[in-house]
Parts: structure tokens; sequence; C-alpha cells
């Protein structure tokens, strides 16, 4: 079979090639991923895959013998981008990288799991267990894992194992990073400049709050990072105006929940303060969560973890290491389903409009995207093999 894989992987790059450079082409905003949905559904329904469908959260889900089965495992890209472009983006290359925006974060792994789909699809290849293949939405920031919150709830208690194909082959992240999320909006009555001057001032009020949330203090934990950041601040009217709207967008984060619970607890002291003062009125708006892990089986997470690794390892000949991340696995974890994500190339620039991946990456990704899942496919036989 690692002769006939092979041999695929050769015949079939170009194709690989066209099918990252159509769906670079093709805008995918968090929430507005409907066009790739499509897209991927036709593709697949091409290949011969019967029973795609599109859900409503807009994942485009190609589910193998899973009919009676609760012994399912998912393999998943996104589909969305932090782009909120509505134009094509086009695929350029110098002959050792291709660019554009998203081409990595997630382009590149979708491309190559359709890719090793449509192997075994061409290849009457059916798993030994249930199998969900899922192009899913909603990954990026606001997005809120909204796409595979809906794959946990329409196949719930049946997902036994989950894997995610994002980001890079030289790191395996198995450990979640949680994350709140909130819009704040401070509102005073304002005035001019000169005649209302001493009245309290909304970017005033809101920076004396920006202030004290950078002064609390990060709990402090063993194996435990946490970290918080102002990522956007708005509002006023003119320089003659005292402001009588600011708004600002705050998260905190961490991988382990107890010293996410200490942010949480550390924010709303300073918000009921900041109310307290009655200078301004604070109004919090929650606009994303993001669970830490929960317990999960640790020998079967173990097991994933460090075959993922030695997999990356053996066909890329470089280091993998075990990060912490915040990625789809966040919900599959946060309900006690062993999950890990990988990456399926190498790249650089993820987030940026200058992202670019290594061409020769992709063969490589190709190569980890079909030990992994050919791996879970024949869980059942004896000789692990197909």
């Amino acid at each position: 079979m690692k002769e006939t894989i092979d041999a695929y992987i050769r015949n079939n790059i170009s194709e690989l090639h066209e099918l990252l450079a159509s769906l670079v082409q093709i805008p995918a905003p968090s929430h507005h991923e409907e066009a790739r949905a499509e897209f991927c559904k036709k593709w697949l329904e091409e290949q011969g895959a019967e029973g795609v469908y599109i859900d409503e959260a807009k994942n485009c889900v190609y589910p193998i013998n899973c009919e009676g089965r609760d012994n399912l495992v998912v393999f998943a890209a996104h589909t969305d981008t932090v782009f909120p472009d509505t134009k094509p983006f086009e695929l350029k290359s110098d002959g050792k990288r291709f660019y554009a925006p998203g081409v990595g974060d997630d382009t590149a792994c979708l491309a190559i799991l359709l890719m090793t789909t449509k192997f075994f699809i061409r290849n009457g290849i059916k798993p030994d267990r249930g199998v969900l293949i899922v192009a899913n939405a909603c990954e990026e920031g606001l997005g809120n894992l909204k796409g595979v919150k809906q794959i946990m709830k329409d196949y719930v208690g049946r997902v036994r194992r989950f894997y995610t194909f994002d980001g890079t082959y030289d790191e395996v992240i198995c450990k979640c990073v949680g994350s709140n999320r909130y819009e704040v909006e401070c509102r005073t009555e304002g005035g001019h400049s000169f005649s209302a001057f001493g009245k309290p001032n909304a970017i005033a009020e809101l920076a004396e709050v920006i202030t004290k949330l950078y002064q609390v203090e990060i709990p402090k934990k063993e194996n435990a990072r946490t970290t918080y950041n102002v990522g956007m601040i708005e509002g006023g009217t003119s320089v003659n105006a005292i402001a009588q709207s600011a708004k600002m967008l705050y998260e905190y984060r961490s991988d382990d929940a107890e010293c996410l619970d200490a942010m949480k607890t550390q924010f709303e002291t300073v918000m009921k303060e900041a109310n307290r003062k009655g200078k301004a009125n604070f109004e919090v708006r929650t606009i994303g969560v993001r669970p830490c892990g929960a317990k999960v089986d640790p020998v079967v997470l173990n097991e994933m973890t460090e075959r993922t690794i030695a997999v990356c390892e053996s066909y890329s000949g470089i280091p993998c290491k075990k990060e912490s991340g915040s990625t789809d696995c966040n919900i599959p974890m946060s309900l006690g389903i062993p999950s890990v994500c990988v990456g399926l190339y190498l790249g650089r620039g993820a987030h940026t409009r200058e992202e670019s991946l290594e061409i020769d990456s992709l063969p490589v990704g190709m190569n980890i995207c079909f030990q992994i899942m050919q791996k879970e496919f024949s869980r059942g036989n004896s000789n692990g093999s197909i």
C-alpha cells in the first residue's frame, strides 16, 4: 500500500496545486464560508463520495460508515480565513513558495485532506469504524468554533477521537488554550471640550480601565500559561468634543481552566469598580468563549499525540514539538474527547497578507495526512494496515 500511496502523491501533486489555487480564490470570512462549503461538497461528489451534506453551520460533512456506529473518528480542516475580503485572492508563486492570504492557514490543510480522501474513495477503501470528513466553518477569531460545536451537537455521544489539520507539521497541539472575549463600551454625557471641560470623558475613563486590566496579577500555576490583551479601541467624535462613547475589545487566555476562572474574577472586579465610581457607564458584552480541555483518557490522548509526532518526524526529518493552542480541538476536548491538532505544511506569515508556504512541504504533508488517517481507518485490523 505504501507504494500505491507514494505513486498517488507523485502523480497528483499538480492536482493538489490546482485545488489549492481554486480554494484560495474562494473568499471565506468566518460565518461566510458557504461558497467554500459548496465547492468542497461538489468536489467530493465528483470523486464519487455519497451522502455529503452541508449542515446549518456551513460545515461540509462526508460521513463514511457512520450509520448505527458510536465509535466515530473525525478528520477536519477549517474553511474560514481571518480576512474579511469578499473578492478572490490570487495564488502566486516564485517556484519555491506559494503566496496568498490564507494559503496555509488553513487552505493547504483543507486541500490535502480532500486529496487524501479522494484516494480512499477512488480505491474503494472503507474504514472499520465510522469516519467523518469535515470541512468545517468558523474556526478563526469570532467564529467561536461554531462549526465544530455543530458537529459535536449533531453526533453527540458518538465521537471517540478527533483530529484537526491546522498549522505546520513541526508542532502538535494537544493542550487547549481557552479564552473569554469581550466588547466593553463606556458611555458618558460628553460635551464641548472648552465650555464643558471637566466632565467625564469616555476615552479617558476607558483608558483608566485598560490600565487597571494591565495591572492584574496573572495566575501562577505550574505548567500553565495565561495571557491578556486589548486588541482594539475606538471612540470619540472630534478633537473639540468630550467623548461620549468609547469601546474596546479585550480577551484573556489560558491553557488551564482554574487560571481562566481567576482571570474572569479579576476582570469582573475591575468592571464592577469602574461602574461603582459613577463617572461613566460601562456595558460588557461577551463576544467569544472558547473552553479549555476537560479530563480525557490520558492513555488515548498520549497515544494519538506520540504517534502523530512520530509520523511528522518520520516524513519531515525535523523535530516536532508538543504545544498548547486555541483550535477546533477545544470543543471535543472540553467534552472529554481525545483530540490533537497537527499541520500539513511549512510556511510563514499566518494571519497576514504576506502569508506563504513552502511548495516542497506539501508532499510531506500529504504523507503525514495519509499515515494518520490510514491508522484510524484500519484501527479494527490486527496488523494496522489497509
